[in-house]
């Protein structure tokens, strides 16, 4: 990578899933308060391509690819291992009793942020009159917020007479008449996004109180207890099954992979020890494990006797860089591009929340999914700033890095609205601000243009997206737009007038762009480098420390939405309640009654009795 710290960069999965069936998310299915508590109906939450694109028949793979059929794996279970049952197997609940006792009782974590939790608090809610009509005014406020402007007031008044009307029938808890008046003054003026912000947070603190201790002690929770050990469960290459290399990025290979119990495909970065140790990349490497939302999402870290692993989710569209440069003309449209401009803003948002500036902001870092929606890739060269502070380094990419950076100065934001700007301007021209497409120029040269020269705009550009491009790459980070009151600012911008901020973080408007499901973005396995022996690094006890740091396992919200939408969760919670379970209501814990085991001489004696007997006969 030309001016940038040598980093592992995530290559095309696209190869690799294409010769899986696509995981599809399923809808959430209501059920009725009828359920009995001790039951558990499952109920569903909610690279990169560097080359050319392979096109590829329907039925017609090239002989170097893994085949799996397209419904793989055992039975109708999509890729999932013949064992896959035992490998996600409960433990009893008594097994849980540390972990009941250790878990951290916080409402928010346990009931909102977590799926399989979020899931079973609201199936608790569900059998209980008054709380059933809480979960329905939540769900109801969350179709609101994502409502099109052109319809928000007549959905926002219909949700306000359902729930908080006179005639109303559902139960909720008391919310002062203030709050109600003014819910109902701003939905006929000027309704937005956050009108029932102040009922919600009325709503999910009657729900933090009584209702949730009896949470607590429910089977409900004691089902969660059994995921949430399930989940700690150590992580290895055992895990799950490898395909081929599909690219490299500066520590290591990146290859595709398939989890055994339920078949979900991913990217394996693997990260060679001693390659990082002789680049002393140990803190890039840690900088891999903190992706935020809109970031190229980690599910699993683990690690291997050579190699740290990070697996991560799949993203087979290609990235930025084919689709500006090697599809057609070079650029996109402006729709598109503001689009993409639109989700790397809130992408942006999300890293700066966490008080994380990016500094590789470039097309080849922003990878495409099967559906079009873009993420961020990458976070080596990311860095925490300290509330307060400011950060100082050259680092980057040559022709992307904002002028404080080349100037060595103290920054905060500022590089990533820098780029920002660089990307929007390289999306509708076709090449970046201050060097063409392949253009061959010394690295001094585009550092002065940077510094001193003002981008030209062809008729390409519209007005509102020359103005965005002119704001975002002012020279003076003070006066850039984005510096002062950050992704609001710039979400602000007339360009994204048309843009429904609300419905695209939650995924819900279409991109303008789908891959094709029948291309795949990578390099053929011939042309992908091999890497060369890494000689006179030794590993010792002192670099353990690190890998501990590194190797935790599962990641929490990834690995339950995985087990729900692959359907385990579904699966595993109609089996665990058959004949043989017993439901303690004294303790609100489940204990499997164990079936008679037989051996292998049992079966053969019992054969061959079987058979004596028929040959008397």
């Amino acid at each position: 990578m030309e001016g940038a710290l040598a980093s592992p960069t995530i290559i095309c999965l696209a190869d690799c899933y294409q010769i899986h069936t696509s995981i599809q998310a399923f809808s959430p299915k209501q059920h009725q308060s009828s359920h009995p508590p001790d039951s558990f109906p499952s109920q569903p939450s909610t690279h990169c391509a560097q080359g050319r694109a392979h096109h590829f028949p329907e039925h017609g793979f090239p002989s170097h690819f893994p085949i799996l059929s397209n419904r793989g794996g055992y039975g109708k279970k999509s890729g999932r291992s013949k064992r896959w049952r035992e490998m996600l197997k409960l433990p009893p609940v008594s097994q849980c009793r540390e972990l009941r006792h250790s878990i951290e009782k916080d409402y928010s974590s346990l009931c909102d942020k977590q799926p399989i939790g979020r899931l079973l608090f609201r199936q608790f809610c569900d059998t209980k009159y008054d709380l059933k009509g809480c979960i329905e005014f939540l769900d109801a406020v969350g179709e609101y917020e994502v409502t099109a402007d052109e319809d928000q007031r007549s959905y926002g008044l219909q949700v306000f007479n359902t729930f908080f009307s006179v005639e109303s029938a559902v139960p909720l808890p008391e919310i002062p008449s203030r709050v109600l008046r003014e819910c109902w003054l701003k939905l006929k003026e000027n309704p937005d996004k956050d009108v029932f912000e102040e009922c919600t947070s009325f709503v999910h603190y009657y729900l933090s109180g009584e209702p949730f201790e009896e949470y607590l002690e429910s089977p409900y929770f004691s089902r969660f207890l059994q995921w949430k050990w399930l989940e700690r469960q150590p992580v290895t290459k055992n895990t799950f099954r490898n395909y081929r290399v599909l690219g490299k990025g500066g520590f290591g290979e990146v290859c595709a992979c398939q989890v055994r119990a339920t078949g979900r495909m991913y990217a394996c970065k693997k990260l060679e020890k001693k390659r990082i140790k002789k680049r002393k990349g140990e803190a890039m490497a840690l900088n891999e494990k903190r992706m935020p939302r809109k970031s190229v999402s980690l599910s699993y870290t683990y690690e291997t006797k050579d190699s740290l692993c990070l697996v991560l989710t799949i993203m087979n569209g290609g990235d930025l860089k084919f689709h500006i440069h090697n599809l057609g003309n070079p650029g996109f449209d402006e729709q598109r591009a503001i689009f993409y401009a639109a989700e790397l803003c809130c992408g942006l948002e999300d890293l700066q929340k966490e008080r994380i500036v990016y500094r590789d902001l470039k097309p080849e870092n922003i990878l495409l999914d099967d559906r079009g929606h873009i993420r961020i890739s990458d976070l080596g060269l990311a860095m925490e700033i300290p509330e307060g502070e400011t950060i100082r380094g050259r680092v980057g990419t040559v022709g992307y890095m904002a002028p404080e950076v080349i100037n060595n100065e103290n920054y905060t934001f500022s590089p990533d609205w820098w780029g920002l700007g660089c990307l929007i301007y390289e999306m509708i021209q076709g090449h970046s601000p201050f060097r063409k497409f392949k253009e061959k120029v010394k690295r001094e040269e585009v550092e002065r243009r940077v510094k001193k020269d003002t981008e030209e705009y062809s008729k390409k550009f519209s007005e509102d997206s020359k103005s965005i491009c002119k704001m975002l790459l002012t020279k003076n980070p003070k006066h850039r737009l984005g510096c002062k009151a950050g992704a609001v600012e710039v979400k602000g911008h007339p360009v994204f007038k048309d843009i429904n901020f609300k419905r695209l973080e939650a995924n819900m408007l279409d991109p303008p762009f789908c891959p094709d499901p029948q291309a795949v973005y990578c390099k053929d396995i011939l042309d992908i480098e091999q890497f060369s022996t890494v000689r006179g690094v030794y590993l010792d006890t002192n670099d353990d420390m690190f890998y501990g740091q590194f190797a935790t396992g599962c990641v929490s919200i990834p690995w339950q939405n995985e087990m729900i939408e692959s359907g385990c969760f579904n699966d595993i919670n109609k089996d665990e309640f058959d004949e043989n379970t017993v439901l303690n209501l004294e303790e609100k814990m489940h204990y499997q009654v164990p079936k008679k085991k037989r051996g292998f001489f049992y079966r053969l004696l019992r054969r061959g009795v079987r058979v004596t007997s028929i040959l008397l006969l």
